[in-house]
């Protein structure tokens, strides 16, 4: 099917109305539901890091409502298999042949509940399918669906029984948020319209895979002038050469923040990034792919605080019109 071309203007008005969707169930977030929806256009995957009960289950399945794609979810323990992921071959008697069982990952949208809970080794099942959007069952390699996007949880409290995730894999995703509490309003709020009703049932398909896919193109169209492109740079740079690191962003993370500067400025109707796109996506970005020295750990210094530091530091490039 012929994709169609889609300007900064409707992909905005898109995004609004999958955003207004998602917000009849996760109130008064639309910072994390609007950085979902970019990490969706940028067909990038998203690491949630907080404590339960947040909603974190909620934002990936309304989303997939939202948007109309098909939703699995898995719950990661320590005995859960690299197979229960990614699908296994099974023989058939009537044909005395191999043939392939989907996974949960064959999917659009895909929540990885309290990732860190299982072993190194199926935790790496997962490595292929979101970087290459395929997995690969006894030499046989199958294609997942597009959009793919992969909502990952974990909780950063209980730690007993868990297995961080090694920086290979944080690096694979896109964003590294956190939803927080609701402010006291929101959830009175949240409270009088859930009294009754089941939060998932008021929300409505208001965009197609169809419709997402042509976003994604028109999202990579977005121009990044030489001088912000440099100004990008510039950030990736000086991570790598911050006394308070070890080590700094990679060339995947520069690729990662140029798409979502791009999503983010057609988010605000723009056809092109200015270096307040950059500025604006760069902590959410970059901070969980860094490794920051055990002094900078000791001081308290997160690395959120570290990329912010080095953001502030770097000379912004002057606008003349829409060239930058």
């Amino acid at each position: 099917m012929q994709q169609q071309h889609l300007d900064a203007r409707a992909i905005a008005e898109i995004v609004a109305r999958i955003v207004s969707e998602v917000e009849k169930v996760i109130i008064g977030k639309r910072k994390v539901v609007t950085r979902a929806v970019i990490a969706l256009l940028c067909e990038g995957h998203i690491l949630l890091e907080d404590v339960p009960g947040l909603g974190k289950t909620m934002l990936a399945r309304s989303l997939a409502a939202a948007v109309g794609g098909s939703f699995s979810r898995v719950q990661f323990t320590p005995d859960l298999l690299p197979t229960d992921i990614t699908g296994s071959m099974v023989f058939d008697p009537r044909t005395a042949e191999f043939s392939y069982r989907e996974g949960p990952v064959v999917t659009n949208i895909l929540l990885a509940d309290e990732i860190n809970r299982a072993g190194p080794r199926t935790q790496s099942s997962l490595l292929e399918a979101m970087e290459e959007r395929q997995v690969s069952v006894e030499r046989q390699s199958v294609q997942l669906p597009r959009p793919f996007f992969v909502m990952a949880t974990q909780n950063p409290v209980e730690l007993e029984g868990t297995f961080p995730l090694p920086e290979a894999q944080l690096d694979r995703f896109l964003m590294r948020l956190a939803i927080g509490y609701p402010e006291i309003e929101d959830e009175r709020d949240m409270l009088r319209r859930f009294r009754k009703n089941t939060p998932l049932e008021q929300v409505e398909r208001v965009a197609t895979s169809t419709e997402v896919l042509d976003m994604i193109s028109a999202v990579r169209q977005i121009t990044i002038s030489e001088a912000v492109e440099g100004y990008l740079l510039d950030i990736i740079r000086a991570t790598r050469e911050d006394d308070m690191l070890e080590v700094g962003a990679s060339p995947r993370a520069a690729l990662a923040l140029a798409r979502a500067s791009q999503a983010y400025a057609a988010c605000q109707s723009r056809d092109y990034v200015l270096p307040d796109d950059v500025r604006e996506m760069a902590p959410d970005v970059l901070a969980h792919r860094l490794i920051a020295t055990a002094e900078s750990e000791l001081l308290g210094t997160t690395q959120a605080d570290i990329v912010e530091r080095v953001v502030a530091g770097i000379e912004v490039p002057v606008e003349t019109g829409n060239v930058v």
